[in-house]
């Protein structure tokens, strides 16, 4: 019944939507006060990810994916950044690319800072942008142009192309349209992935 709806109830269809993660924000508006979060946290009921970010412990028993710690950085961006570059290669499984550190694209606005990611500034169109679980992510073809730009290694743009056309993820039209959108370093690295394909 829709009276039984206790706090947990609330935050955890919130966290559930989000790989087991959750704000401190979150947490209040689900019913939690801050007294209550801090007794939660000592009891190891939520784990302490970050400042304000906590995870339901319940998760740390699941199988994890791939992409589970991508959703803190959303959350600590408030929902602000999107998931980018080699990083959002990753994610779409295109071509060799292994980013060590995790790339953003945030507003320009933007001024949180944390060593454990590569923030780049720009706004982006809704089409470039697609929801994932728990995060946002730059389309593959945005992806590819983005990553292009930033002089990633031509071989991984190389393989990123590859795929993503014969996974019919984007044409190769699409693909140089993305490209020019982003500027000339973009579009050389591109193109030179497509000649690659075609040979």
């Amino acid at each position: 019944m829709l009276g039984d709806d206790t706090s947990r109830d609330r935050l955890w269809r919130t966290a559930a939507r989000q790989r087991g993660y959750f704000t401190a924000a979150q947490a209040i508006t689900a019913g939690y006060s801050y007294q209550a979060q801090h007794f939660h946290v000592g009891r190891r009921n939520w784990i302490r990810i970050d400042r304000g970010i906590y995870r339901f412990r319940e998760y740390l028993d699941l199988p994890s994916g791939d992409t589970d710690h991508l959703v803190r950085w959303s959350l600590w961006s408030r929902g602000l950044a999107v998931v980018s570059h080699v990083t959002a290669l990753a994610v779409h499984d295109l071509g060799s690319a292994n980013p060590a550190e995790v790339h953003l694209t945030v507003p320009k606005g933007f001024r949180a800072k944390d060593a454990a990611v590569v923030l780049h500034h720009a706004a982006l169109e809704a089409d470039g942008i697609e929801q994932h679980e728990g995060f946002k992510v730059t389309t593959p073809r945005r992806a590819i142009a983005e990553s292009a730009a930033a002089a990633v290694d031509q071989e991984v743009i190389d393989s990123a192309v590859s795929e993503a056309l014969s996974k019919g993820l984007a044409s190769r039209r699409r693909l140089l349209h993305a490209a020019q959108e982003i500027g000339a370093r973009a579009e050389l690295g591109v193109e030179r992935a497509l000649r690659e394909v075609a040979e």
